[in-house]
């Protein structure tokens, strides 16, 4: 469903549907059980594109949680539109973002940092005020846990956009860039930040990901080859 590469670790990690799935169990789970959330709270998500970013985003949509979704290429911009001075929730921030002057990151009840992106320091005790996000997702089974269902009319943009509304940008997406169901997408996190282009258009008409980051030109023909790739982005 989604392969990680970052070029710059040299990482690589393989996520199946059942896989990812479990994460963003996980994520709901956390959410829900450990932080008391559900459908009409809000999130900020100020995280590259990444496995871990995406278990991120389709935990908290599973719940009905909004999301702010703040791209690092905006970050020092004031967050215009409706609903931004209202109070969050939850944020999920790299540790990179979290340590930036740029950033702004929004206060809120419960937020935890993600070691991905630059300045990624795995194994390194979280910042004052936060908690990691891997070490408390782990403690949760990955069972989905029991919700209400999630309308296509909910909002799942803390701006009002609603869930049926991203899904047709998302497919729109898909058609502007000829993704179609089968296909394996290569997509260059450098050039596509916005979880958009790397991850529902893809998902919504039934394609895999290969997200690479920190892309490494030199390696995209053997890539294309050796992981299958029908188009890339």
């Amino acid at each position: 469903m989604l392969t990680c590469y970052d070029d710059a670790t040299g990482e690589r990690t393989e996520l199946s549907a059942m896989a990812l799935g479990v994460w963003a169990a996980r994520t709901a789970a956390l959410l829900r059980d450990g932080c008391g959330l559900g459908g009409g709270d809000r999130a900020a998500v100020l995280l590259p594109p990444h496995w871990q970013t995406a278990a991120v985003l389709l935990g908290a949509w599973s719940i009905g949680v909004s999301v702010s979704i703040r791209l690092a290429a905006t970050a020092g911009l004031p967050v215009v539109g409706p609903g931004a001075d209202e109070p969050l929730d939850a944020v999920f921030a790299a540790r990179g973002r979290v340590d930036d002057w740029l950033e702004d990151v929004p206060v809120a009840r419960h937020r935890f940092v993600l070691d991905v992106g630059p300045k990624a320091a795995p194994g390194r005790p979280a910042p004052d005020g936060y908690r990691s996000f891997l070490a408390e997702a782990s403690r949760h089974d990955g069972q989905a846990p029991a919700y209400a269902l999630v309308s296509p009319g909910d909002p799942a943009s803390v701006d009002g956009t609603s869930y049926a509304e991203l899904g047709t940008v998302a497919l729109g997406i898909a058609e502007q860039q000829d993704i179609t169901a089968g296909d394996r997408v290569l997509v260059d996190a450098g050039q596509h930040e916005h979880p958009l282009f790397w991850l529902l258009a893809p998902l919504a008409v039934g394609a895999s990901v290969v997200l690479c980051v920190n892309m490494n030109p030199d390696l995209l023909d053997v890539r294309v080859a050796t992981e299958g790739v029908t188009r890339v982005l």
